[in-house]
């Protein structure tokens, strides 16, 4: 799935990094938490290599998707089974068809009229199930995860959802094929939540802590918007030219409230060690942030290039450089 700040290519230089910090032979004993989780690349990376993942993420959609890689890791019986079902099925007219397509008068075009309408027969589907009590918690995710991301690779956008394009490109011409969202098997009892990092902190404890907050003023909830009301699936009135719903800002996305925020997170945060991947584009900057854990005990710092993620063309953006620094802070946390 294309996303804002995917660590997906920094997922080597992460795990490294944190592995020479805190020792390969130690690292099976430890409780590592990924605090702004997204599509949890980064815990993914580290399931198998721990004793316990603590996984979050203040979007429902993230918060399936984790659920899923991250909350299940044990044999889900006849998953393919459904999964072919949900492929058979007949296309059908519903929400997404009716408030994201061309061709039922919306104005959008998010999706092809066929696959819009064979997104709501797969997502009303996976719900008459889940009522009926036909299927369990672990299988419930795992299919709605496989539909995301599948109604993902053929959507009609620029990657992220803030726009839909005016005609259909090449890859949302394709009808839609549900693929299985593949998690590994690992028998753990992992921890997923769906809430404020900042609240949630108080309410946790670990060995690991690994940060990745939003680095700029785009918020997640609207560049996102498509993929929490195919998993949410309520009954709203979309507003204006690209049917947004509504959403919660972050405070991390604002630069008045950003320092404050990261600062009372450090503060209440009970991990030892605690690593947060910033760039040198984002709000703070790197003298804030090492001012702010230099206050909490050892500070070190590695950094790597990387590939600036672009959803479109515009000429008008403020950051037009092909790449930039990525920073993985380190702070050893004194009490």
């Amino acid at each position: 799935m294309n996303y804002i700040g995917s660590k997906n290519k920094l997922s080597s230089f992460i795990k490294q990094s944190i592995t020479e910090v805190v020792g390969e032979r130690k690292l099976y004993s430890k409780t590592f938490c990924d605090l702004f989780a997204g599509t949890g690349v980064v815990g993914r990376t580290f399931k198998n290599d721990v004793k316990k993942v603590i996984a979050n993420d203040f979007e429902y959609y993230s918060y399936v998707l984790l659920l899923n890689y991250i909350g299940n890791s044990a044999v889900i019986q006849n998953s393919q089974i459904y999964l072919r079902q949900l492929n058979e099925i007949p296309p059908q007219e519903g929400f997404i068809y009716n408030n994201y397509c061309l061709g039922s008068g919306s104005g959008r075009q998010y999706f092809s009229d066929d696959n819009g309408r064979r997104i709501d027969a797969a997502r009303m589907q996976i719900e008459l199930w889940n009522r009926k009590g036909e299927i369990h918690a672990p299988l419930y995710f795992f299919l709605l995860a496989s539909l995301l991301e599948s109604a993902d690779k053929v959507a009609n956008t620029a990657s992220v959802y803030g726009a839909f394009l005016k005609h259909l490109k090449t890859s949302a011409e394709k009808s839609l094929v549900i693929k299985a969202a593949e998690f590994e098997l690992t028998g753990q009892e992992n921890w997923v939540f769906q809430m404020d990092s900042n609240v949630l902190i108080k309410k946790i404890k670990g060995d690991i802590l690994y940060l990745d907050p939003p680095y700029n003023a785009r918020q997640y909830g609207a560049n996102y918007h498509m993929l929490n009301t195919i998993a949410l699936y309520d009954d709203f009135v979309p507003k204006g030219k690209t049917g947004l719903r509504e959403y919660e800002k972050s405070s991390y996305c604002s630069k008045s409230t950003v320092l404050s925020s990261f600062r009372e997170l450090i503060h209440h945060a009970q991990f030892r060690y605690i690593f947060l991947s910033y760039n040198n584009e984002g709000l703070m900057s790197l003298e804030e942030i090492q001012g702010v854990l230099k206050e909490y005990g050892r500070y070190d710092r590695m950094e790597t290039d990387y590939q600036r993620f672009k959803a479109d063309r515009d000429a008008n953006r403020t950051h037009k450089a092909t790449s930039t620094v990525e920073y993985l802070h380190i702070l050893e946390k004194i009490p």
